[in-house]
């Protein structure tokens, strides 16, 4: 007489217990609300960001390398089926007109919301959480790069957006004296 094996069945799940299901939904609610703060940003004016900050958010999605310097472009940067235009591939927003991160100056690019998320909390963005001492360690980090950059290489960066407001134009020119008077 054969002996009955057990089955096993009380150590079997029907549904594994992923963390990308709870990730996923983390993630949705964090989505929700960071569009909605970027919307809310943009109020009925279509207010865009300083020019500086956009020139930060462009090193940070697109590098420099267009402008002769050495950062490339983010790994999570993907091509639009529209020619020319450039989306996050990390954020989950996908490829639509309202997530091209960029733009001409008549166009209101994802770049442009004064509150707008960085799924890495990049230099730029209103998450941006800075490098840590281990990112500085070669290979650097791209994070660490640009916050490490110089204030006139930043300002290289070409944006489309129009000129900044009086306010801002002046504490930039102040920024540019100081950085003249202490060039690293």
């Amino acid at each position: 007489m054969s002996e009955k094996k057990p089955c096993n069945c009380a150590n079997k799940k029907k549904f594994s217990d992923s963390p990308l299901q709870q990730s996923s939904i983390k993630k949705s609610l964090s989505m929700i609300q960071g569009y909605a703060m970027a919307m809310a940003s943009r109020g009925f004016k279509d207010k865009k960001v300083e020019k500086t900050v956009k020139q930060l958010r462009v090193l940070s999605c697109f590098g420099n390398e267009q402008e002769g310097g050495e950062l490339p472009p983010c790994a999570h940067l993907k091509k639009s089926e529209v020619d020319g235009k450039f989306f996050c591939g990390a954020c989950g927003c996908g490829d639509k007109k309202g997530t091209w991160l960029n733009g001409s100056d008549e166009e209101y690019s994802k770049l442009d919301y004064p509150k707008l998320n960085c799924p890495i909390g990049m230099p730029g963005f209103s998450n941006y959480t800075p490098s840590s001492p281990q990112e500085a360690v070669e290979p650097q980090s791209r994070k660490y790069y640009i916050e490490n950059m110089n204030l006139m290489d930043i300002q290289k960066i070409t944006v489309s957006q129009p000129d900044a407001p009086p306010e801002v134009a002046q504490i930039i020119d102040k920024m540019n004296e100081i950085s003249n008077q202490n060039p690293e």
